[in-house]
């Protein structure tokens, strides 16, 4: 009790400390006159350097007609018979929501129906409408819950919208603006989870509660499925089918890693008897499709960390547990994704951060694998599958390939190109290698580096090395017109890390980084910087970073810590303020990744690589290049106004840009895409090239 007593007392001391001797707090207020005050005299700053450099109007141009080619690919969404697709280029700078056959969409067709124009909405509502998606109804009437933006935040207004009269439905399925989450269950039954008013939140700020809600009542009246507890990051429920029949599903989520699952049925929450760190992916065949994100002990047999297992449902729900192994990964692979199709399991492996693609049969004794021909050496994405037939759709790309958008056809077990983007720059030039430093706990990092075939080591080259490491996304190998365009064919080289914190080798890769041990991620980070230099594929005069979110913080700790390192920082997005983080929007979720900096304890390891308490004076630093959104309502663009204004204050020059909508992607058009791009690549090529 004692103990207790103390921790709580130099708690709260902490707390009162870092409020009085932080003198940016003002920044935090959103829309606070003296935040958009200094938002605005920084961007005209930027603005008055970045946008007068020689480099800056062709790279804007050659970004803009880029994003706005009419010849991108149009990526399908299939629902019953219909392709639909979201559209935005320079006519359309808001977007279109426009479906077509799929026999036409196949056929190479262009006639698009178009259901919803986001420039014509915002235009007679005078709202800046960004398109968040669209949920039918199963198996299909034509009814939607369509999801809108004002700006680009996370949180969104729901409509419900008929493809048959291209109208919202007068007096529909209508929620305000919130984090919410809501499916159908049937035409006049829905699953919500929304803000329905005080104490219905979580302390991450989505939502607690899951209600049943009938059409025409009040959503007042809509009755309580689940309640979750204040801590718990976002609790939800939807809707799992297993051919015709329907489950519900309610998720509370403990923390971002860990849930209660339950199969909500004849009055009852069921708790399902799996670790709370595993996920279910759907049912398939009368079997839960579970992906295990740590060991696995059942009946003396271990199921192991990153495997894929089928559990029989009906057991399962009688707390019995009948398991079938279907995936078991290799040291040097990792489960990317699962779909399902009608009688297929679609799994998505990388090996070597290099995608492979399987379809999962099930025999009347044993599960079947094969092998997609897909191509090799690179990327691939399911784009569409359902499950109304086993033919689907799926991506493939590389640094130096255009993506492709592929159709296979089970039947003949064949993929047919559908579209290919345009190569926007010449990939003959250039070259891919992929080399492996080691960490620090001897364990081999992989990067990739995209060069001129006649790069010359000299250690002059300006180089871009990009990170995240984080909450298991894993950085794989992209096609990017505008990275090629504005930055290799400007001479540049581009270097993406394959640090811990990611999935690329699965759960144990992200696992290495959470918490106490996340100074391992940004060594990872630190080891490929000195790599580069070491090869002298470049020098630290010419070595520059970039990271966004999770990313931006990778940057921030990057600078503070190894100044000498880099003379450029792009840090998007960031979280740096990492005392306050959990007290910032969406904060409070990813205590599960980093910590809590409430606790003593875990403050005292998250203090020491925190970048808005660890930057000083008189340390040479590189010219920071801070970009974030006003608008971004998931990481909060106060830690990026505090740490410019620190920094600024402490002497030394930093450059700024805040765009005032698009959300965490920090933009909602095109134009202000291909602006983005064109200032950060303009900052890149004036501090690294010279």
């Amino acid at each position: 009790m004692k103990k207790n007593i103390i921790l709580l007392l130099m708690t709260m001391a902490s707390l009162t400390i870092t409020a009085q001797e932080d003198p940016y707090l003002d920044l935090e207020e959103i829309d606070g006159k003296k935040a958009l005050e200094f938002v605005n005299t920084q961007n005209q700053k930027t603005f008055a350097v970045l946008e007068a450099e020689k480099e800056y109007a062709s790279l804007y141009q050659k970004a803009l007609t880029i994003l706005n080619a009419k010849d991108r690919i149009v990526y399908p969404s299939i629902t019953g018979d219909y392709v639909y697709n979201f559209w935005q280029d320079a006519t359309h700078v808001r977007g279109i929501w426009r479906r077509m056959t799929t026999a036409d969409y196949n056929a190479g067709k262009s006639n698009w129906d178009i259901l919803l124009d986001l420039d014509a909405l915002s235009e007679k509502e005078q709202k800046k409408w960004v398109f968040h998606g669209a949920t039918p109804l199963y198996p299909g009437n034509g009814l939607y819950l369509v999801n809108l933006s004002n700006g680009g935040g996370d949180a969104h207004e729901t409509r419900e919208f008929d493809v048959r009269t291209k109208q919202f439905v007068p007096y529909g399925i209508f929620l305000p603006e919130a984090k919410s989450s809501i499916q159908y269950w049937d035409e006049n039954n829905l699953i919500v989870s929304t803000d329905f008013g005080p104490g219905s939140l979580t302390e991450s700020g989505y939502p607690k509660i899951v209600k049943w809600w009938k059409r025409g009542t009040p959503l007042s009246e809509a009755k309580t499925l689940l309640s979750g507890d204040p801590s718990d990051v976002y609790n939800s429920g939807s809707v799992l089918r297993d051919g015709e029949t329907p489950y519900l599903l309610l998720n509370k989520s403990l923390s971002f890693y860990t849930r209660k699952s339950y199969i909500h049925q004849n009055g009852q929450n069921l708790l399902l008897n799996i670790p709370d760190d595993a996920s279910l992916l759907g049912i398939k065949f009368g079997k839960a499709i579970v992906e295990l994100k740590s060991d696995w002990t059942v009946a003396t047999k271990t199921y192991s960390q990153g495997s894929l297992i089928a559990m029989d449902f009906k057991a399962l729900l009688e707390e019995k547990q009948q398991i079938e192994l279907l995936f078991k990964p290799t040291p040097n692979q990792s489960l990317e994704s699962v779909a399902m199709t009608k009688n297929q399991l679609l799994i998505n492996v990388l090996n070597d951060v290099k995608s492979e693609l399987y379809l999962l049969s099930k025999g009347k004794e044993k599960w079947y694998q094969t092998r997609v021909d897909a191509p090799a050496y690179g990327t691939i994405s399911i784009v569409s599958a359902n499950r109304e037939s086993d033919d689907f759709y799926y991506s493939f790309e590389n640094f130096l390939e255009p993506t492709t958008l592929f159709v296979y056809n089970v039947k003949n077990r064949k993929s047919t190109k559908v579209q290919g983007l345009p190569a926007f720059f010449s990939a003959d030039k250039y070259k891919v290698e992929q080399f492996f430093v080691k960490g620090t706990d001897g364990k081999n990092v992989p990067y990739f580096v995209i060069s001129a075939k006649n790069l010359v080591l000299n250690g002059k080259n300006p180089t871009l090395l990009y990170g995240y490491g984080g909450f298991e996304v894993a950085m794989q190998p992209f096609y990017s017109g505008t990275m090629g365009t504005l930055w290799l064919e400007q001479g540049g080289i581009y270097v993406l890390a394959n640090i811990r914190g990611g999935a690329e080798y699965g759960p144990s890769w992200h696992q290495a980084g959470l918490k106490e041990k996340r100074q391992l991620i940004y060594d990872d980070f630190t080891a490929i910087s000195r790599d580069v230099i070491k090869r002298k594929i470049t020098s630290n005069k010419h070595l520059g970073i970039m990271g966004g979110s999770n990313g931006g913080l990778l940057m921030g700790v990057a600078f503070t810590q190894h100044p000498e390192l880099y003379n450029a920082v792009v840090c998007q997005v960031p979280l740096l303020d990492m005392k306050r983080y959990n007290k910032l929007l969406a904060g409070a979720s990813w205590m599960g990744e980093y910590g809590n900096p409430d606790i003593p304890e875990e403050w005292a390891y998250i203090q020491k690589y925190s970048p808005y308490h660890n930057v000083k004076s008189g340390v040479k630093y590189p010219e920071v290049f801070f970009m974030t959104s006003t608008r971004d309502d998931r990481v909060h663009p106060g830690h990026a106004r505090k740490m410019a204004a620190k920094m600024l204050d402490l002497g030394y020059p930093i450059y700024y840009y805040e765009n005032t909508e698009g959300g965490h992607g920090g933009s909602s058009t095109n134009d202000q895409r291909a602006r983005w791009n064109a200032l950060q690549y303009t900052y890149l090529l004036k501090k690294l090239k010279s």
